[in-house]
């Protein structure tokens, strides 16, 4: 298969680790991997503010570069979501009819990286190799929009040399949520603050996801509290091998 890589923009400007990662991920099993470097943010930010005309801009660019790929494989359930959920509602929003017809051809074709391996080709067991006590945080656009359920915690499960220890309150908000940790940063740090102590309680070394943002947020509460626990991405553990290991 053919699959056409979204990095994001918050991986492409601070996580590129990330990017490579699902790149050798994919073609480790088999398939060739993609990058329009036209690409640039999906416009969830703007729609998620109130910039309707910039987040419709973003809708119709990334249209018109993904429109002929065969899939989209982002390593964000964020933005995947973005696509999925709220490109369609933002087309209905300009009466772009030409714009929705091509987000609904579109969009079923994009896809959150462990809703792909796991859902799309059926691939639980990549072939990974981590060494590390890991807990595992299910981030929110892709537990309550896109659906993934346990697909991050089956392909795992699978992880050779892990030790998976379960998180208490994992279905809790980490806080972050784009701009409502700027918009609401008190109440944002009380949800980190919560988040944080769980992730210690576990003993992990580190605490993973499939989405960055969430990630990056996480990591700042776990450092402040000088807890030794680091943030990795779901994309970089699954990439890792007994020859290589993202650490």
């Amino acid at each position: 298969m053919h699959i056409d890589l979204f990095l994001t923009c918050v991986n492409d400007a601070l996580f590129p680790a990330t990017g490579q990662a699902t790149v050798r991920l994919l073609e480790r099993l088999g398939h060739t991997v993609g990058f329009n470097p036209a690409q640039t943010c999906c416009g969830q930010m703007h729609l998620n503010t109130g910039y309707r005309d910039d987040a419709l801009d973003l809708v119709r660019k990334f249209v018109r570069d993904f429109k002929d790929s065969e899939v989209v494989v982002m390593p964000s359930g964020s933005c995947a979501a973005m696509v999925r959920e709220l490109y369609a509602e933002a087309a209905r929003w300009a009466g772009d009819d030409e714009l929705l017809k091509d987000v609904e051809d579109l969009a079923p074709r994009v896809f959150e990286l462990s809703e792909f391996l796991v859902n799309k080709l059926g691939v639980t067991d990549v072939g990974a190799y981590y060494p590390h006590r890991v807990t595992y945080h299910p981030t929110c656009h892709a537990m309550r929009a896109l659906r993934v359920g346990d697909a991050p915690l089956q392909l795992l499960r699978n992880v050779r040399g892990m030790t998976l220890v379960e998180l208490e309150g994992a279905n809790e908000c980490c806080g972050f949520g784009g701009t409502f940790a700027v918009k609401n940063p008190d109440v944002s740090a009380a949800m980190l603050t919560d988040k944080a102590r769980h992730i210690i309680d576990t003993g992990a070394e580190a605490c993973t996801a499939g989405d960055n943002s969430c990630l990056l947020h996480i990591g700042g509460g776990l450092h402040r509290l000088r807890s030794g626990a680091r943030t990795v991405h779901l994309a970089e553990i699954l990439a890792s091998t007994e020859q290589e290991v993202f650490i």
